[in-house]
């Protein structure tokens, strides 16, 4: 019979629950995962790879480990070092030199191609290529893969899952956290993790807390194998992705359909692919025009979720103080192995060790109109009867 309790608790089985819940099993801390459906069924296990956001506070911890998953994990995640940005007009390539000069001067080393360079490291691209950024750091790994990893490797150290177990809500006592309602019953715990993705927001509403959040569906499309490149991270013309060890391209890149609040107990019903495909699939022979032959042959929607200044929340909140909170506003899966370390940090220390994340916390958006969707035009779309 599953114990019902557990000294940290982490709602949300996608990559970012899964890290903070493995780093702090290596700690030796008693945490259980919770999740309503399957580990990294949503966004963490489908998406682009992608572990490249120089963006962030948690960019050089990102940087730094990695690297090291593999090993760390004792699993393989398909990581792959480096990735390339490619340009199809010279204001592209202009904005992306800028992007790698930011790099640059925080120690990251890129160089600038021109379109006879790209077309040698790039096989699939074509005459409309103007040139591109290298980038020697970052790269891409396997989502399905690394969530595996991550979960695994959290059993291996004593963690412990609940699948097909939906939390309706979190029980507080006297200003803290003692436990959630599941669909098994109540869980007790001594601090509560949310990272719960679409649903973090409406969860903490159940506690009066408000977590602003869009939810959107998002599409990728995944081709015929073809033959490897030697970086097998590409981006550009809009799309984000990565090239298979198996040689099949995993693409996406919006736009994405905005939906209304995603429930608590569960998702949207599962509806057929979009246009959007069709969009997507365009943009991609015009990246790749030497690619144009190769058929899609699957394609997958997820719901992500975002924030309205699109940075992600990290937060252990003063009251309830046992309750951190995070949503990672689309960028979840690259900087999960740094995003896991700042959580152990904030649930065992109350602060975290090797960055400062204080532009990440939730009272940022204290002051935000009710009606911050509706002025951004983030709203679900109305579809005629």
């Amino acid at each position: 019979m599953e114990r019902k309790s557990a000294s940290v608790i982490v709602i949300g089985g996608g990559v970012t629950g899964l890290s903070a819940a493995w780093w702090l099993a290596r700690e030796g801390v008693d945490v259980l995962v919770i999740d309503k459906g399957i580990v990294g069924w949503e966004a963490s296990g489908r998406n682009g790879g992608g572990c490249t956001h120089y963006q962030s506070p948690l960019f050089h911890e990102e940087q730094r480990l990695w690297p090291q998953m593999d090993e760390l994990l004792g699993y393989p995640t398909e990581y792959r070092r480096e990735r390339v940005i490619m340009a199809l007009t010279e204001a592209q390539l202009a904005q992306y030199k800028d992007h790698g000069d930011i790099c640059a001067n925080m120690g990251y080393q890129y160089e600038t191609l021109d379109a006879q360079q790209t077309r040698e490291l790039v096989p699939f691209a074509g005459d409309n290529v103007v040139g591109a950024v290298h980038y020697h750091f970052g790269g891409q790994a396997n989502p399905q893969r690394t969530v595996q990893a991550y979960a695994w490797a959290l059993q291996d150290k004593g963690g412990r899952i609940l699948q097909h177990t939906a939390v309706s809500g979190i029980v507080t006592v006297g200003g803290r956290v003692v436990g959630v309602e599941t669909s098994l019953g109540r869980f007790d715990c001594d601090h509560l993790v949310l990272a719960a993705g679409p649903q973090t927001g409406a969860l903490l509403e159940t506690i009066g807390i408000y977590l602003p959040v869009a939810p959107a569906r998002a599409e990728m499309i995944v081709t015929e194998p073809l033959p490897l490149m030697k970086i097998g991270g590409v981006d550009g013309n809009g799309l984000y992705g990565r090239q298979t060890l198996r040689g099949n391209l995993a693409y996406g890149g919006g736009p994405h359909e905005w939906l209304e609040d995603a429930p608590v107990t569960g998702g949207d019903a599962a509806r057929p692919s979009t246009q959007l495909l069709q969009n997507l699939s365009k943009r991609l022979v015009e990246l790749f025009p030497k690619a144009a032959h190769v058929r899609v042959i699957r394609s997958w929607a997820g719901i992500i979720e975002n924030t309205p200044d699109g940075r992600p929340v990290i937060d252990r909140l003063e009251e309830p103080g046992n309750l951190t909170v995070t949503t990672m506003s689309s960028v979840g899966f690259g900087l999960s192995p740094a995003t896991g370390h700042a959580i152990r940090d904030l649930v065992m220390d109350g602060r975290c060790s090797f960055a400062d994340i204080d532009k990440l916390s939730l009272d940022r958006f204290a002051n935000l109109p009710r009606d911050w969707r509706a002025r951004q035009g983030w709203v679900a779309p109305v579809l005629a009867a």
